[in-house]
């Protein structure tokens, strides 16, 4: 039986660079799109604990890497201090003079405010500028967040004192369809070159372990005022429910559908 313990930390730097390396891993063919180019000034949207934005800064690009989460950028400056990283906000960041490029892997998908984060990314680009990014598109971890919604409905009615939502409600994604987020887009300035859709079935490190740290680390937000007990309840039965599906060979695949987008500021 999988052994599962509840970090306290939804976003913990640690647990992240230890079991969910393949995040940034995946990104690195995003910045085959990107492709820096020395002098350029580019922005990493989302950096994390600062892998991608290193790999920038090695092509000879001028790179700052901005993320809302402390944690992450604390550890991004431990691991490359030689590059500036601030704690911002996608949906209302501003930049001192604008840039070449902005680049984001992985981190779109927690922006429910589109609207704002795509202004924000407008004002930072120069005219000309473009916007190189991959997030989770329509029909992203649909059986993950399925599964979960499923089990905590099936738990029937939470303490109320908790006051706990729906279960859809508790959903922390937004996952566009290129329709959609190209629209978005185009609304504000930008010239959309490039747009993908695709299924990428990503696995997940740790063997059995593996859905019961995604969850733990992505989508602790379906466990919010559950007692330890019950969390760890909810997690058992998701794996129950998923195992004859993306679990094979000893090893989980999460169901990834990942969008990926290229837009230049008119």
């Amino acid at each position: 039986m999988t052994n599962i313990s509840i970090p306290k930390n939804d976003w913990d730097s640690a647990l992240y660079e230890d079991k969910h390396a393949f995040v940034w891993q995946y990104g690195e063919d995003l910045l085959k799109l990107l492709n820096p180019q020395s002098g350029e000034q580019i922005l990493d949207l989302g950096c994390g604990t600062g892998q991608l934005a290193e790999k920038i800064a090695l092509a000879g690009a001028e790179v700052m890497g901005i993320d809302n989460a402390p944690t992450m950028i604390e550890k991004a400056r431990q691991n490359y201090p030689h590059l500036r990283f601030d704690v911002a906000e996608s949906q209302n960041f501003r930049v001192n003079q604008p840039l070449d490029a902005v680049f984001s892997n992985a981190v779109l998908h927690w922006v429910k405010d589109a609207d704002n984060a795509i202004a924000s990314i407008h004002q930072a680009l120069k005219s000309g500028g473009r916007f190189v990014a991959e997030f989770g598109g329509k029909g992203n971890v649909q059986a993950i967040s399925k599964a979960l919604e499923t089990t905590l409905e099936a738990m029937g009615t939470r303490p109320a004192a908790n006051a706990i939502p729906e279960p859809q409600a508790l959903n922390p994604w937004y996952f566009p369809s290129i329709g959609e987020y190209a629209t978005l887009l185009e609304q504000q300035g930008f010239d959309v070159i490039y747009a993908n859709l695709f299924s990428r079935p990503t696995p997940l490190t740790e063997g059995e372990a593996g859905i019961a740290n995604w969850i733990q680390m992505f989508a602790s937000a379906f466990l919010a005022g559950l007692s330890t007990e019950q969390q760890i309840q909810v997690i058992r039965t998701v794996e129950e429910h998923l195992k004859p599906t993306l679990y094979h060979g000893g090893t989980w695949t999460a169901d990834y559908r990942r969008i990926r987008i290229v837009a230049i500021k008119l």
